[in-house]
């Protein structure tokens, strides 16, 4: 990517999860590498991770006092239309005093203020939905932004097909290199050579079915040899590492949280995941077979629908939720030692990946801005 001079001034809403926080950053840094004179505005809400996350990353950011309504009556419900308005009036006041060229939308609760804010002043909005069924507030900011990235095929059901863009999930940069890592991921997490590594994910704070799975499936998988390196989330990290102790089984391997990504990627031979957006989309790039695990308590069972864009194509396994703790044992079995379907499994699922995904987005928000 060739470097620019030309200057523009972005805004980056939304977050509240790693699959809204990370995208957008990835976005930024595609962008400045193209564009490092430009400057970028992340907006987000108050409280919730991209608070922490974006500075870390070297970029600025606003809050909002913005957030989610309450599914079941809540006293909290009564100061929501409070929060609309307050984070409303933030909004235009950062859009006049930053002028942006362009405001990208990423999901998440800061987004629907700022974009909608934006396209009452005729400022040009990007959508990038990460999920193959979007919620309801991109839906109705669609129907007023200049293009709509996507991460899956059939959007159209969504979204106004003239301005879909596909172009996949940007992920993080160091998981598009992991050729050659294999031995370091092994090394690094004190796992043997020659031993099969299931590597086994519930996202940062854990996903209590997925453990409970792990806990009920780890004499089996250690009996056949298998390693497991389990990221347990850090509301269950004590009670598995503990429980794991005292079984005094071989092999298991509990972590609260896994930063080295990359090296536990190539340290592994099969993957258990949820069905995240980031999640999928990273996988799909690390070529190895999946199972999938959907969280059943995410809003419109859209991880199933990710899961099965992928599933569809025979490049992953679906294990649902309420199958998991019964069934992981001998689903993680029949892959390992079906050598053919552990390659088809890991070739189908490279056939969707989008690596340069946030190229493709940057290219879109040019065409725009020009």
């Amino acid at each position: 990517m060739t470097e620019s001079k030309e200057t523009y001034r972005l805004i980056i809403s939304g977050g509240g999860t790693g699959g809204h926080v990370y995208p957008a950053i990835a976005i930024a840094n595609a962008w400045t590498e193209k564009y490092p004179e430009s400057e970028i505005l992340f907006v987000g809400a108050k409280g919730k991770m991209e608070m922490q996350k974006v500075p870390e990353a070297g970029y600025r950011i606003e809050g909002l006092r913005i957030a989610g309504i309450q599914r079941k009556l809540s006293i909290k419900n009564l100061s929501f239309p409070f929060k609309v308005l307050d984070s409303l009036h933030k909004s235009r006041k950062l859009l006049k005093n930053f002028n942006p060229h362009l405001v990208v939308g990423v999901g998440g609760y800061a987004s629907g203020p700022v974009l909608f804010s934006a396209q009452r002043k005729g400022i040009p909005t990007v959508i990038q939905e990460q999920n193959s069924y979007a919620g309801i507030t991109n839906k109705l900011l669609a129907k007023n932004a200049k293009a709509i990235c996507v991460a899956y095929l059939g959007m159209d059901e969504f979204f106004p097909a003239d301005r879909l863009h596909y172009t996949g999930n940007p992920v993080r940069k160091d998981i598009l290199h992991l050729e050659g890592k294999k031995g370091l991921g092994l090394k690094h997490f004190g796992l043997q050579t020659g031993k099969p590594v299931v590597l086994v994910l519930g996202g940062s704070l854990g996903a209590r079915t997925i453990n409970q799975a792990v806990l009920g499936a780890m004499p089996t998988l250690s009996e056949k040899g298998y390693q497991v390196l389990w990221q347990t989330g850090k509301f269950y990290y004590e009670e598995m590492e503990e429980k794991v102790r005292h079984a005094e089984i071989e092999g298991i391997f509990p972590l609260e949280f896994i930063k080295e990504m990359d090296l536990a990627y190539a340290a592994a031979d099969i993957v258990v995941s949820r069905a995240g957006a980031l999640s999928v989309s990273e996988l799909s790039l690390v070529g190895k077979p999946v199972v999938f695990i959907p969280s059943p308590n995410v809003a419109e069972d859209h991880q199933t629908k990710n899961a099965m864009a992928y599933v569809s194509k025979e490049a992953a396994i679906l294990l649902p939720d309420d199958e998991a703790v019964e069934n992981l044992a001998v689903v993680i079995q029949d892959i390992m030692e079906d050598h053919q379907k552990q390659e088809e499994l890991g070739r189908h699922i490279l056939e969707l990946a989008k690596p340069d995904a946030a190229k493709e987005i940057v290219k879109v928000m040019e065409s725009i801005i020009r």
